[in-house]
């Protein structure tokens, strides 16, 4: 018995071996299957690219275009990069006139005779003749007003935002009292790393401390790897604000919210408070943090980052160099709206243009909501308010 039991035993090897032979050829097989399925989906899909339907011949000269056009991709990042050296070395003779003109905006410089040389266009139809004599005789009479006591320009910086579409949208009414003490706007470029700062400058208030708000961009001059050919020059890749320290009471970026809740089942009310963002020119001083991962960004996140971004670039390349023509409205761009033929517009009756421009204004209205994070719905409660059997009354 005890050799017939041994003799079993020794039989059931062979046969599990065999099993698992089988089901190891069968993983093996399948592996391979899908191997070939990808290989042949990618090969599906080389297949299908309209450059494999040109003749081979045709195929080497385009690679030998994209090595050239990854040599040009090359040069262009030295091309942005001395150019970036440029912008450093000219800075330092556009800083002061800068300086000078901040002088005069907040009148601690009277501008000369000879630095006021310049006639506007609103005055070139008037004889000056006729109006120096104008000013003579009130002058003699005592007829001053006090346009002649005013020093400089005040809310010169305001006025120059909010002629900036961009920006004009980041200002809210609250925001404008303290903006008006702002008397320049600054932006110094560096070499290593590649980045730039925003300085803004006030003059004491009574809403913060700080004399002064500044804001840091850092630069990329290298394309992705993974799309070498999409690169058209420098790029900000993150940005850092910085702290402003609110009087008591005067933090105009944050409000607090009141919510009534009802018990669902015993009826019961309560009150809720809650600190919460408010919408602010200055929370362009707190900017959302960015990942090491890119990919890691939800699409809200990503639209504020380019907003921010923007912006940023609009203050440091346009806004500064120009400031004095948004203050006067010389260097208006409307963003949201594209110049249209004369004969599109032949093609509508007044009747229907009203009903456009109406939904028009309407759909502007509610976008700009949305990307202030507002909804439609007012009395929506916040996630985080739905718990303990309350909902918001």
């Amino acid at each position: 018995m005890g050799d017939l039991k041994d003799a079993g035993q020794v039989g059931e090897t062979p046969d599990n071996m065999e099993a698992v032979d089988i089901e190891s050829a069968q993983n093996i097989e399948e592996s391979v299957d899908q191997r070939t399925l990808a290989t042949n989906a990618e090969m599906a899909a080389l297949l299908s690219n309209p450059l494999y339907s040109l003749p081979k011949s045709i195929r080497r000269n385009i690679r030998a275009l994209k090595k050239l056009q990854l040599q040009h991709v090359n040069t262009e990042v030295e091309f942005f990069k001395e150019l970036h050296d440029l912008e450093i070395k000219y800075e330092q003779k556009f800083n002061p006139l800068y300086e000078k003109r901040a002088a005069i905006i907040s009148g601690a410089h009277e501008p000369t005779e000879d630095e006021c040389d310049f006639q506007l266009e609103c005055e070139k139809d008037i004889d000056i003749t006729d109006a120096l004599e104008k000013v003579k005789v009130e002058e003699e009479a005592g007829d001053t007003t006090e346009e002649h006591e005013i020093k400089g320009i005040p809310e010169f910086w305001l006025t120059a935002f909010k002629n900036a579409p961009s920006l004009a949208d980041m200002i809210e009414e609250y925001d404008e009292p303290i903006l008006k003490h702002l008397f320049d706007v600054k932006a110094e470029t560096f070499a290593d790393p590649m980045s730039f700062k925003l300085e803004f400058h006030f003059e004491p208030n009574e809403f913060f401390t700080n004399t002064v708000l500044t804001k840091f961009y850092e630069l990329r001059c290298s394309p992705e790897e993974s799309d070498i050919f999409g690169f058209e020059g420098p790029e900000i890749v993150k940005s850092k604000g910085c702290t402003i320290d609110w009087k008591k009471g005067k933090n105009i970026t944050v409000k607090t919210i009141k919510k009534k809740q009802k018990h669902r089942a015993r009826g019961a009310v309560r009150t809720v408070t809650k600190t919460v963002t408010n919408d602010s020119f200055f929370n362009f001083f707190s900017p959302p943090a960015v990942p090491e991962n890119e990919e890691e960004l939800d699409e809200e996140a990503q639209s504020i980052l380019n907003t921010d971004f923007e912006i940023g670039n609009l203050i440091k390349d346009r806004i500064i160099p120009h400031a004095v023509l948004f203050f006067t409205g010389e260097n208006l761009v409307d963003e949201d709206f594209d110049d249209e033929d004369e004969e599109d517009d032949d093609e509508y009756d007044e009747e229907e243009d009203e009903d456009e421009d109406d939904d028009e204004n309407d759909n502007q209205c509610l976008n700009r909501k949305k990307s202030r994070g507002q909804t439609g719905n007012s009395q929506q409660a916040p996630p985080e308010y739905i718990n303990a059997g309350f909902t918001a009354l």
